[in-house]
């Protein structure tokens, strides 16, 4: 079995390449891989797609790497939160584009492309303006909306533990998303608080097992979003 380990963020996000799709992990603060977003801000990557559950808080974290420009479409479900102030400025401005998702056709889309499954029918946001252009198709007389299953070129994900094959485990709801996002990159990257020894993790509580892994970087002190927020940090 490989390896997976890398010696640093940087070093985990130094071939994402300008106009790649990225999707990064969280829900709000919860499983936000913090310190592999400031290395991809380092890195210099532009012109991403985003996908994620919101568009960060703040100017730290997911906000920062929008507040720095490096954002030019953004795929999620809460585009404005109680502290998201970068990315409405930047929208309205007509500097960053939105495709806005029902939370739940989210979460599917992204199951969906990391099981290879190409579209399905759901009967959310039929009839709003969410459906519009889209395919509908009507089943036992209730009517669908055709979404895509969404996949990308790089998956940034936190997890609480994993080992040098790339299994990985989580802490309680920090795990939302990560697991999906997981299948669905080409390549997926882990922040871990604790990088340990291969036999160390019960089998019976790894979620994201190592195949869906390329590599994983050991993060001891990860920053608590909230934290950065409420002390005014930004980043860079």
């Amino acid at each position: 079995m490989i390896d997976k380990r890398v010696a640093s963020a940087a070093e985990a996000v130094a071939d994402v390449f300008d106009g790649a799709t990225v999707m990064i992990g969280g829900f709000g603060e919860a499983g936000s891989p913090i310190e592999l977003i400031h290395a991809l801000i380092d890195q210099g990557a532009t012109n991403l797609t985003v996908i994620n559950n919101n568009t960060g808080s703040g100017e730290v974290g997911l906000a920062a790497l929008i507040k720095a420009k490096r954002v030019s479409r953004m795929i999620c479900s809460y585009p404005r939160t109680a502290n998201s102030t970068v990315f409405p400025e930047l929208y309205h401005s007509g500097e960053i584009n939105l495709e806005l998702v029902p939370q739940g056709t989210l979460a599917e889309r992204i199951r969906a492309g990391g099981s290879g499954i190409p579209a399905f029918y759901t009967p959310t946001a039929n009839g709003t303006p969410l459906a519009k252009d889209k395919e509908c198709r009507s089943f036992n007389n209730r009517d669908y909306v055709l979404e895509h299953g969404l996949t990308a070129d790089f998956a940034l994900i936190k997890g609480l533990s994993a080992d040098q094959h790339g299994n990985v485990v989580y802490n309680k709801t920090a795990r939302n998303f990560a697991p999906i996002m997981a299948m669905a990159g080409e390549i997926t990257i882990v922040q871990a608080q604790h990088v340990v020894d291969l036999g160390e993790l019960n089998p019976e509580t790894i979620i994201t097992p190592g195949i869906f892994v390329q590599r994983v970087v050991e993060i001891l002190e990860p920053a608590i979003e909230s934290i950065l927020v409420a002390a005014g940090e930004t980043y860079p």
